[in-house]
């Protein structure tokens, strides 16, 4: 058995298209089925690594050193599963393979078209897909062109398989007009005329919306939109997005989707455990990227999974202009500190002013990647007293380069798939934090990194557990140092890797639990 489940989207993007996906995948999961997802991403790009997180939300990176969009982690934390550069495709990939295949004479002659040799590879790759019911997920929005190719593809693959093995469902935005008073299902309407001049017909329905829609409004889009009325599922804006699986439950969603598509379902007791109840932390996020609240999406979840409310972001530039009380009062309200990864130089010198207060003030601060590099350019210039510390990222001429490029990272020239990426394994030393955290001394973790701290030239700054003096403490290692932390204060913990990846539903990264929990204990 192989089922297909297609969820388009329609009237505007951003409608939470991705989250319905890994809410609907969840709860199939709960009945006993093997899921499998599929993220269509139809930009131009081979993967989402040289995008602006400003514009287009954090970039994932898998277990195998995929960069992917940000939809990826949603899948990851509901799924509970991690998952591969096989479950994403973007258009990127499939021209870039369609033009490899040409030029290698593999179309024996043939005159290289949309349809069959795009379409065809697209239907490849959706095939290839192992799961007993697979949800792929088309972005963007139907009516973009870029959008086409893809719609085509599934439109040709539910024709050749028997009806019961593909479900369409669509995706849309219904807005209330507050001066009227009522909802206007038009552009809903509209959506499901443009999907079916692609070929397709929606089974179902998904309409997003405010607040909880009327039954007539309801009737509405099940008569313009073709379906019967209980293939209408209203979704209103939730508090919590993790409450979404139980609210697909309760609307008998599974049972829908098995009779569409004529399977049983192995079980149908529903075990969703998800955070309910938030601790009113107070914690500052300290970063660059301020376009889009998606831009540290992993960050944000792994602490609400974690039991805390979400943190605030602070500017990181606002706090660049402060002289350093100024910074310190605007800190000092934080029960703790965040400082995420990124590139550029832009608000650099505002995160080592809060790593300072942090580190003075014994503030709990976690640093992740960049952070990490940060706290050891803080420390060499305030503590160490090496004057002009810095990263050769941001000073290629820094008297003393404590962070400086990866040797294989010198001879690359592309951008595009070129960092250190993915899961890497460390040895976690016994007698730190780190250790009492993980519990063991060999972990994987993943990473997304050009720079590294230049521990050779400057071993001064640090000391391993055991040894003596006020110095940074390596409290984990690979070929380079993956984490380093300070002896007598209640959390300052830099990390190389990305932690936030890992998080899922009922298990968030021990790093951020154990964050929270320091937190809390220091509340009065």
């Amino acid at each position: 058995m192989k089922k297909y489940i297609v969820v388009t989207g329609g009237v505007l993007s951003g409608v939470g298209k991705g989250i319905f996906s890994a809410s609907l995948a969840r709860l199939l999961k709960e009945c006993g089925l093997k899921i499998n997802v599929l993220k269509i991403d139809p930009y131009l790009n081979v993967d989402a690594g040289t995008m602006n997180p400003n514009q287009h939300g954090e970039v994932f990176v898998t277990e195998d050193g995929y960069e992917a969009d940000l939809d990826l982690g949603h899948y990851e934390r509901f799924l509970g599963e991690d998952m591969k550069r096989t479950n994403n495709l973007t258009a990127g990939q499939i021209y870039s393979l369609v033009v490899q295949k040409e030029r290698e004479g593999s179309y024996l002659g043939s005159t290289v078209q949309i349809v069959p040799h795009v379409t065809g590879e697209i239907k490849k790759r959706i095939e290839a897909l192992d799961g007993e019911v697979n949800v792929v997920e088309i972005g963007g929005t139907v009516g973009d062109i870029e959008s086409e190719v893809f719609l085509e593809s599934v439109r040709q693959l539910a024709l050749e398989k028997p009806r019961e093995d593909f479900m369409f469902i669509h995706v849309t935005y219904v807005p209330y007009l507050k001066t009227t008073r009522e909802f206007k299902t038009k552009p809903t309407q509209q959506s499901v005329q443009l999907l079916r001049r692609s070929g397709i017909n929606p089974n179902m329905i998904v309409v997003r919306s405010e607040f909880a829609m009327n039954g007539d409004s309801l009737k509405k889009v099940a008569l313009f939109g073709g379906v019967p009325q209980d293939m209408v599922i209203n979704l209103p804006d939730v508090p919590n997005v993790y409450s979404i699986v139980e609210l697909l439950y309760n609307l008998e969603l599974h049972k829908k989707v098995a009779v569409w598509l004529k399977i049983d379902l192995p079980r149908e007791t529903f075990n969703w455990d998800y955070p309910k109840v938030f601790k009113p932390l107070k914690i500052a996020l300290v970063a660059k990227y301020l376009g889009t609240d998606d831009a540290y999406k992993s960050i944000v979840e792994s602490i609400l999974l974690s039991g805390a409310s979400k943190p605030t972001t602070i500017d990181a530039e606002m706090l660049e202009e402060m002289n350093y009380e100024e910074v310190c009062a605007v800190l000092e309200e934080f029960d703790g500190l965040i400082i995420p990864g990124g590139f550029g130089k832009r608000g650099i010198e505002g995160k080592i002013k809060t790593i300072q207060f942090a580190r003075e003030h014994k503030k709990p601060i976690l640093g992740i990647c960049l952070g990490m590099q940060l706290m050891v350019v803080e420390f060499a210039r305030n503590v160490a007293g090496l004057k002009g510390a810095n990263s050769t990222e941001f000073d290629p001429d820094t008297p003393h380069p404590v962070v400086t490029m990866m040797e294989e990272q010198k001879k690359i020239m592309k951008l595009g798939g070129t960092m250190r990426l993915g899961s890497q394994e460390m040895t976690i030393f016994e007698g730190t934090k780190l250790y009492e955290i993980y519990k063991t001394t060999k972990a994987n973790e993943r990473h997304r990194h050009r720079y590294e701290v230049n521990y050779e030239q400057y071993k001064d700054l640090f000391k391993f557990p055991g040894e003596s003096g006020y110095k940074l403490t390596i409290s984990a290692m690979s070929q380079f140092v993956e984490a380093i932390e300070l002896e007598e204060h209640p959390y300052f913990i830099g990390v190389q890797y990305h932690p936030e990846f890992k998080s899922k539903v009922g298990n968030p990264h021990p790093l951020f639990k154990a964050f929270v929990d320091v937190l809390q204990k220091g509340k009065p």
